[in-house]
């Protein structure tokens, strides 16, 4: 006897521009996608670090291809990624540096740690077009 396969998860998958006004749209979208979700926090969590990854997508790549959005929803919780033209490793999400503190005084430099710090698990990888930034948050709050 076979077991019925488990339905595909659902997910989203839309292209936004390549300037800073995707990131309100990115957040607004996450929130729409993850209205399903129990704890709030989560969805402000979500839309948290969705928007430091577009940021840094649209800050620190360059080109006029748009940049693209995934949000799946998962049994148990969530991943976004953000999908952009350049192939470039986004820096340190592995790991925090030992004793690793974002300078006070710069306005930049604290997307990754936050990332690294609120999400459940984090990473990037190669595509076909370029890379992709993604992290996961956990049902019922962060994976940490």
């Amino acid at each position: 006897m076979h077991q019925p396969l488990a339905p595909p998860a659902p997910s989203w998958r839309i292209s936004l521009p390549h300037t800073t006004a995707a990131v309100p749209v990115a957040r607004a979208l996450v929130r729409t996608a993850l209205h399903e979700l129990d704890d709030p926090a989560d969805c402000d969590t979500a839309e948290l670090l969705t928007a430091e990854l577009v940021a840094n997508a649209v800050e620190h790549t360059v080109g006029l291809r748009p940049i693209e959005l995934v949000v799946e929803l998962l049994p148990t919780g969530c991943q976004v990624e953000v999908h952009d033209s350049d192939p470039r490793p986004p820096g340190n999400l592995d790991r925090a540096a030992p004793l690793e503190e974002p300078d006070p005084w710069q306005e930049h430099g604290r997307g990754l740690l936050l990332i690294r710090a609120l999400s459940q698990d984090c990473g990037h990888r190669t595509t076909t077009s370029g890379k992709a930034v993604w992290f996961t948050l956990g049902a019922g709050g962060r994976g940490h």
